[in-house]
């Protein structure tokens, strides 16, 4: 039985992470598809090294303003077509979104927005959430199964962060916020990490002006979901936390059965 490999990484720029090893990274992994967050750079800016990775065919989206946001997919086999957004123009000028339509599904990702600014963040924030469901939930009734992967912004429950008490008011560990994931759940998506552990100490980002990462008080704010006709075949999904580069790490999930 053949299986799928995918990773997905918030970079935390791209041109930064170039110099931490990250080609290294991708050729001693080689994934089927690389889903990759937070690049931080303009299209006239994308290194040619990354465009030229051999293997991989890639699509990236950009947003308006410079050196923000950002996201890139790198994929063994092109996929049938791709989108850019959700078709409205407030969330699509951040460039947080791509979407990609392969044989088997259609593939998500995403850069969730931060909402720890100001309470207009914090409402953009649930408004991106309910767009994103809402497309999500179009393909499934375009009979189409999903992968959603990237930086959610948002720790679930409170064994996805070090230290939930002394965050229960803070962005990232809102009610409003882990709602949406309790929402995004009850319309049949799957937490694939979750279906291998069910322990905390597990986490995906770590402030880094904290020395967070040495003493392991982090977040889990990053996931791979897949809607529930495809939870079957689903064989791993991982995080890899010994991997440096970015104050995320990524994480991995593996497909039985199915081809792109």
């Amino acid at each position: 039985m053949s299986t799928l490999r995918l990773i997905c990484w918030n970079v935390n720029g791209l041109r930064a992470i170039l110099k931490k090893g990250f080609l290294e990274y991708v050729s001693r992994e080689q994934p089927d598809i690389l889903c990759i967050q937070e690049t931080k750079l303009q299209e006239d800016q994308l290194p040619d090294e990354v465009s030229r990775i051999p293997g991989y065919r890639t699509c990236f989206t950009f947003a308006e303003r410079k050196g923000y946001s950002g996201v890139g997919l790198f994929s063994c086999t092109a996929p049938e077509w791709v989108e850019r957004g959700f078709g409205i123009s407030r969330f699509d000028a951040e460039g947080r979104i791509l979407i990609a339509g392969f044989p088997a599904f259609d593939l998500y990702t995403i850069y969730f927005p931060n909402g720890k600014a100001s309470d207009e963040r914090l409402r953009y924030k649930l408004d991106f959430y309910t767009a994103c469901l809402d497309r999500m939930k179009k393909s499934i009734e375009d009979g189409r199964e999903v992968v959603l992967c990237g930086d959610v912004n948002t720790a679930h429950r409170e064994i996805d962060l070090a230290r939930p008490k002394q965050n229960e008011n803070i962005s990232g560990f809102l009610p409003e916020e882990r709602a949406w994931i309790d929402r995004l759940i009850a319309e049949g998506f799957v937490d694939t990490f979750r279906m291998f552990s069910g322990e905390g100490g597990h986490y995906t980002w770590w402030d880094q002006k904290s020395r967070a990462r040495e003493r392991n008080f982090g977040w889990r704010i990053d996931y791979f979901f897949v809607s529930e006709g495809m939870a079957g075949n689903v064989a791993k999904s991982s995080i890899h936390p010994g991997v440096m580069g970015s104050d995320h790490c990524p994480l991995s999930l593996e497909l039985d059965g199915v081809q792109i």
